[in-house]
């Protein structure tokens, strides 16, 4: 099964900011920026079935690229910093930070979850997908997301996974071996 990963566009908060499952505004490049992500979708076409975070940032995304309809899941929303969120990360007094930074793999943000809670999310979403009967999907999602899948189909290494993040409105291609 072929699988077209795409990364929603530019959001709309200050740099530094943790925002993960907050639901924040999109720049007001958004217009220029999806046009460009849709053009470069024309290349993956057609779906066989299409699914987005629920989060507006990639719903809006896919509405724009033509699927209003597209299957909302809980599952492949970026990951939840909990206490964290929405606030910049220079200013996050909170203790927890600094075991977050050393080992951000297993130590869960505060009343959040940590990468590899994440990523067992997608994985689970990942295994699911595998056994239905699509040949290619469209899955809007975001950065955090596009990374678990990249690890999960073997493109990617846990220690590279970060410097691999694709950009806004940017679209990876993965395969996945039906069950």
């Amino acid at each position: 099964m072929e699988v077209i990963l795409i990364r929603h566009t530019s959001v709309d908060v200050p740099p530094g900011m943790c925002y993960g499952q907050t639901d924040v505004p999109l720049k007001p490049t958004f217009e220029t920026e999806a046009a460009v992500t849709a053009e470069n979708l024309k290349a993956y076409l057609p779906f066989d079935h299409v699914y987005t975070s629920p989060l507006t940032r990639c719903v809006r995304l896919a509405t724009y690229c033509g699927y209003p309809d597209a299957e909302r899941d809980k599952r492949i929303m970026e990951i939840n910093f909990g206490d964290w969120e929405m606030k910049p990360f220079e200013q996050n007094e909170d203790p927890r930070l600094q075991e977050w930074y050393a080992d951000y793999m297993n130590v869960a943000a505060t009343g959040g979850e940590s990468f590899t809670m994440q990523y067992r999310r997608v994985s689970q979403f990942l295994d699911e997908l595998k056994k239905k009967p699509y040949t290619r999907v469209a899955i809007f999602a975001h950065g955090g997301v596009l990374i678990c899948a990249q690890l999960y189909a073997g493109i990617l290494k846990a220690e590279e996974a970060f410097d691999a993040l694709t950009p806004y409105g940017g679209i990876v291609r993965i395969n996945l071996n039906k069950e």
